[in-house]
């Protein structure tokens, strides 16, 4: 039960102060800050709760794990149950502290959006963003001698992503995020929030496969 806790937390967390800095433009950093902020809570959240449950707080993070045969069935349900509704009560939260009227750091596409990215291509550069993100993590918990540095690394990844994605989605790579803020605004948010689940968590997918492919023995060879 403990992990399961630990991820709610950490997946409000992460909403809070990453969404909440979409909210105040990077507390007036932009897109260099709002990045920042979600590589940075990451960086608090791998080694404040990453003993307990590895710091998941993302239900494309727990996919890559499920079919890499480092969590079971059990636990990749039960972790994503956890991120949702941790997601949603840091919505909730903003929510309070804000109101609707700056978008609760939702993602998006189309007219209104700073690229204007049809769903298509906003489809596949989530796919991208994510697949990077996700082969980054796996890369960096491959081994116990990286532990020390890979709350580090995994946060300096999100922040890349987000700097290239921001732009063009408001980069989700995590449906857990997107879900949450979207549940509040509804309307268009809430209409396009599939995009948001879906193409990371494919893109979690090919991430896991790709890399337990490159990282098997190849004693055959």
């Amino acid at each position: 039960m403990k992990k399961y806790i630990a991820e709610f937390i950490g997946t409000a967390v992460l909403v809070i102060f990453g969404c909440g800095s979409a909210i105040t433009n990077g507390f007036g950093a932009g897109y260099i800050g709002i990045a920042l902020s979600f590589g940075l809570v990451i960086v608090a959240m791998a080694y404040s709760i990453g003993n307990i449950s590895g710091c998941h707080v993302n239900p494309a993070v727990s996919l890559a794990m499920f079919i890499s045969k480092k969590m079971d069935l059990k636990d990749f349900v039960l972790y994503v149950v956890a991120q949702v509704l941790g997601a949603i009560a840091g919505a909730a939260f903003l929510l309070y502290l804000f109101g609707t009227e700056n978008g609760l750091g939702t993602n998006g596409f189309g007219a209104g959006t700073d690229m204007a990215l049809t769903a298509v291509q906003a489809l596949i550069a989530e796919v991208v963003l994510t697949f990077v993100f996700v082969t980054a993590i796996l890369g960096v918990t491959s081994k116990k001698e990286f532990s020390s540095v890979s709350g580090v690394v995994i946060g300096l990844a999100l922040t890349l992503v987000h700097i290239m994605g921001l732009p063009l989605t408001g980069t989700s790579v995590n449906p857990a995020r997107s879900i949450g803020p979207a549940l509040f605004m509804g309307g268009e948010a809430l209409s396009q929030v599939w995009v948001f689940v879906v193409a990371p968590l494919v893109g979690a997918a090919i991430a896991a496969l790709v890399y337990n492919y490159l990282s098997s023995d190849k004693k055959a060879e």
